[in-house]
């Protein structure tokens, strides 16, 4: 899509490691040491943010505490500092606007900007991802990565090609050699239900998805095979989300074993709401909260919802809500989701793992 006459330029910018890095700069002593930053292993915390030190030895985030550590024997744990992430995270985006006032932020520690009418640097998308990664690195002093490309889809996908510290372009004249070895599992969307599909279908690449019909895949897909259709030849015509506003936040967890009892429920579901409440705080502006929900989907995947006014974040109101939600249906449970519906915030995207995909 172009705007104007003018071929869109995006930028995917995502700072490495962003709460390890803040922390890594404020004690020096810290560089090249396993070390994740996030709750108490005593009190069930998670992994908000490890360093590459800590990932290349198997620890990541959304992690138990308790389990980083066994990997880890002698892993450095750091406890979140917002205050201290939020500073960081205004002087980077200070950095973003003297370059372009279309920026899209998805958290603290990333967000895309629309480059496409900037003529800094000749105009080169590529040339201004440099100098901002650059400036970042001197004046806030953590690294940032960078993805160049025609849309918000290959941006994305593009800022994680040279992580930590990199960046990587797909020029427009790329986008097709590129896309057709693109694992199916990078589009938005496509999580681990959707790619055991398309891999029983003999599609494991975007390029395998290009040889279905855009009917083929809507009989299979719904509405999301329209999407599917898009993304897997490159296609993605969203418009960055300047002033859009969040309306909820959520996260969930898909079980290998159906849970048979309120206790293994409970215990289950007290990691996703210390998931949620790492989740909440990593938004800025810092939203307010209107009500608690509860998703249960059943074995035989039919699903209910309950919901309660709440200020905020309260495990044993979701503790109520769940033990209220089971006895709607006798039967065991394969899924289970907290979430938070919000009164005004800027968005960060839609759900917690997922960007919007309305095309």
């Amino acid at each position: 899509m172009e705007r104007r006459g003018r071929q869109r330029k995006i930028i995917h910018c995502d700072c490495d490691s962003f709460y390890a890095s803040v922390e890594e700069r404020d004690d020096p002593s810290l560089v090249g040491q396993p070390l994740a930053v996030g709750g108490s292993p005593n009190a069930r915390g998670v992994v908000a943010t490890c360093n590459y030190a800590a990932r290349n030895l198997g620890v990541h985030s959304a992690m138990p505490m308790s389990r980083a550590l066994k990997i880890i024997p002698w892993l450095i744990v750091v406890p979140t500092n917002m205050e201290k992430y939020r500073a960081a995270s205004k002087s980077v985006h200070q950095v973003f606007k003297e370059y372009t006032s279309l920026i899209e932020p998805l958290s603290l520690d990333e967000a895309f900007l629309d480059v496409t009418d900037s003529d800094h640097l000749g105009g080169s998308a590529t040339l201004i991802a440099r100098e901002i990664r650059q400036k970042v690195k001197e004046r806030v002093g953590i690294t940032i990565s960078a993805g160049i490309a025609p849309n918000k889809f290959l941006a994305k996908i593009a800022s994680d090609w040279n992580k930590p510290d990199g960046e990587f372009t797909i020029a427009p004249s790329e986008v097709q050699q590129f896309i057709l070895n693109l694992p199916v599992d990078k589009i938005f969307g496509v999580g681990k239900v959707t790619a055991e599909k398309l891999k029983k279908l003999n599609i494991f690449t975007c390029g395998d998805l290009q040889g279905l019909k855009e009917l083929d895949l809507t009989a299979r897909f719904g509405k999301f095979g329209e999407t599917l259709f898009k993304l897997c030849r490159g296609i993605d015509e969203r418009e960055l989300s300047v002033e859009r506003k969040r309306k909820s936040l959520s996260t969930e967890r898909t079980f290998s074993k159906d849970l048979m009892d309120i206790n293994l429920c409970l215990e289950k579901l007290d990691p996703l709401i210390i998931d949620l409440r790492e989740r909440l705080l990593k938004l800025s502006p810092a939203p307010s909260i209107k009500a608690l929900t509860i998703k249960i989907k059943f074995s035989d995947f039919t699903q209910t919802t309950v919901s309660r006014q709440a200020q905020e974040i309260d495990s044993s109101v979701f503790h109520e809500l769940l033990k209220k939600g089971v006895t709607r249906k006798n039967t065991p449970i394969r899924l289970l989701g907290v979430g938070v519906e919000l009164r005004d915030a800027l968005s960060k995207t839609t759900d917690d793992r997922q960007e919007s995909l309305n095309l």
